[in-house]
């Protein structure tokens, strides 16, 4: 089955990190993704540039609107993704446990609609 893992984190603290401490949490996401190739689970992951480069656009009556930024106000914003194709719900909670910024963020576990 496959999953979207959403991650979630305060693009004010990543900002904040150290060059060490970026260097860690790259090194640990670079970990993760080789583990889960070679387990044949990784479809696809990347970061987002952040949420200052984003555009959200909505239809309403017709009539289009594009706005800078993300759509919602949050304290947490998305960051990145995971898509993984593992054999059901608690082995997508095993792999989003492991991405390094659950511990300051959180992660969104959806799965894909079957099609």
């Amino acid at each position: 089955m496959k999953y979207l893992l959403l991650i979630y984190a305060d693009e004010q603290a990543y900002e904040a990190m150290s060059e060490e401490e970026r260097h860690e949490m790259y090194a640990a996401y670079d970990e993760l993704m080789k583990d889960l190739a070679a387990r044949g689970q990784a479809l696809a992951g990347d970061e987002l540039a952040p949420t200052s480069t984003a555009t959200t656009v909505q239809v309403r009556n017709g009539e289009r609107m594009v706005t800078d930024g993300p759509f919602a106000e949050t304290k947490e914003q998305l960051g990145g993704y995971f898509l993984i194709d593992v054999a059901d719900l608690d082995a997508a909670i095993d792999i989003a446990a492991r991405i390094p910024s659950v511990h300051a963020g959180s992660i969104e576990v959806r799965p894909l609609v079957d099609g």
